[in-house]
């Protein structure tokens, strides 16, 4: 029987130790997200011609916001319709970081299955 209980140990002990290793591995891959930089974009025909950017970093905390040259000729904030178009714009952008960000998520965080999940550790 002692050898039965010392054997619970020592397999316990793996799975502690390996627990433990699985979560460094996901808390420096969330450090990885928060250091990686994603890039939505809205309004652009081609690349490079957007007409708004989102700076977001991999967890989707946003780190800043520009718009292109053309957009100054194109909005009139005094005019409603105009204001609706650059509050679409800015929300299409976002959503595409979101997308991005997700990807990279998955890519990162995947691995580990449910683990995953955030907010989990």
């Amino acid at each position: 029987m002692a050898g039965f209980r010392s054997g619970m140990g020592g397999g316990m002990n793996n799975l502690v130790k390996q627990a433990q290793k699985i979560q460094e591995q996901m808390q420096e891959a969330e450090k990885e997200l928060e250091e990686m930089e994603v890039v939505g974009l809205s309004g652009g025909g081609e690349e490079g011609d957007e007409t708004v950017v989102i700076y977001m970093n991999g967890k989707k905390v946003i780190n800043g916001v520009e718009f292109g040259s053309k957009i100054g000729g194109m909005i009139d904030l005094n005019d409603e319709d105009d204001v609706e178009m650059l509050e679409d714009l800015i929300l299409a952008a976002i959503n595409d970081g979101y997308k991005k960000a997700d990807k990279l998520y998955e890519e990162k965080m995947g691995k580990f299955g449910g683990a995953g999940i955030p907010g989990m550790f």
